[in-house]
C-alpha cells in the first residue's frame, strides 16, 4: 500500500471527485483528504466500510465477553441449557393456554 497515493488535498477532491470515487471503489483503499496540509476526512467505499463496521462490532462483543469472564459473570454450560429449556417450556405452555 502506497500511502502517498491515497492522500489528496480537498482541492483535488473538488476537481476530480468522479475519478477519486472510481479509484476508491476499484482499489478498496481509503483516501485521506487533507485541508491546509492536515488530514480532515477519509473517503472509503461502502463495501469496505460495512466490513470495517462488522469487524468493530465483533471486537466490541469480544471485549464485552472478556470483561464478563474477568468479572466472573459466567455460567456453566449445563446451567445455560437448563435456563433455555425452562424458557422454551414456559413459552410453549403460554402459547398452548392462549385463547
Amino acid at each position: 500500500m502506497k500511502i502517498t497515493e491515497d492522500v489528496r488535498p480537498v482541492t483535488y477532491l473538488k476537481s476530480k471527485a468522479a475519478a477519486m470515487l472510481t479509484q476508491i471503489n476499484e482499489t478498496h483503499r481509503p483516501v485521506i483528504i487533507t485541508q491546509n496540509g492536515e488530514p480532515r476526512a477519509v473517503l472509503q467505499d461502502p463495501e469496505s466500510y460495512e466490513r470495517m463496521r462488522s469487524a468493530i462490532g465483533l471486537m466490541k462483543l469480544l471485549a464485552q465477553g472478556e470483561e464478563d469472564v474477568r468479572s466472573g459473570r459466567t455460567s456453566g454450560q449445563e446451567a445455560v441449557f437448563k435456563r433455555l429449556r425452562d424458557k422454551l417450556k414456559s413459552k410453549k405452555l403460554r402459547h398452548i393456554n392462549e385463547p
